[in-house]
């Protein structure tokens, strides 16, 4: 790559995270096609093997499927691992989600933070973040969890803030 073309990305780079989110509800939704990941491979200037990051969105949709559609958490915590990018925020957000369904709550809390290490503005994540706050008695904490969440959607009309807000009014963690 040459010199003008990496100023000019990092550039764009450094204004992406400096801007406000422009998340709406409709990009709160579930995250059954996650972001992906960074590449790894940023230095050798090769493209992105498209096959690669084809087999991951489907691996990542196989494994949602076995999660949300069979409530399968251990099988699916296996294939999410196996497709080793749990570096990824949706990834790990659902292996947090489903060792707290398993009712492993640490392990659940090292992959929420995990992916908010990653995404500090993934909602998902700050979503099941707090319904484990909730679940774990932290109504303050998860308190947080819904404040932040109002800041990246903008409002307090997505499905995520909405979730989380009726788990704090009823002490419970719901069925997210």
């Amino acid at each position: 790559m040459t010199r003008p073309l990496r100023l000019l990305a990092f550039a764009l780079l450094s204004a992406a995270l400096i801007a406000p989110p422009l998340l709406t509800p409709a990009q709160a939704a579930p995250d059954s096609t996650p972001s992906p990941p960074p590449s790894s491979d940023s230095k050798s200037g090769k493209k992105k093997d498209r096959q690669s990051e084809q087999r991951f969105q489907d691996g990542y949709r196989a494994a949602y499927a076995t999660i949300y559609d069979r409530a399968d958490y251990a099988a699916g915590i296996d294939q999410l691992k196996a497709l080793g990018r749990d570096d990824n925020a949706s990834v790990a957000t659902l292996i947090g989600y489903s060792y707290r369904k398993l009712g492993d709550y640490k392990l659940a809390q090292a992959y929420y933070e995990r992916a908010l290490k990653t995404d500090p503005n993934h909602v998902r994540t700050w979503q099941y973040y707090g319904l484990w706050q909730v679940e774990q008695g932290h109504r303050e904490r998860a308190q947080y969890h819904l404040d932040r969440i109002a800041a990246l959607c903008g409002n307090t009309a997505c499905e995520e803030y909405k979730s989380l807000a009726e788990a704090i009014g009823s002490g419970a963690g719901g069925s997210y």
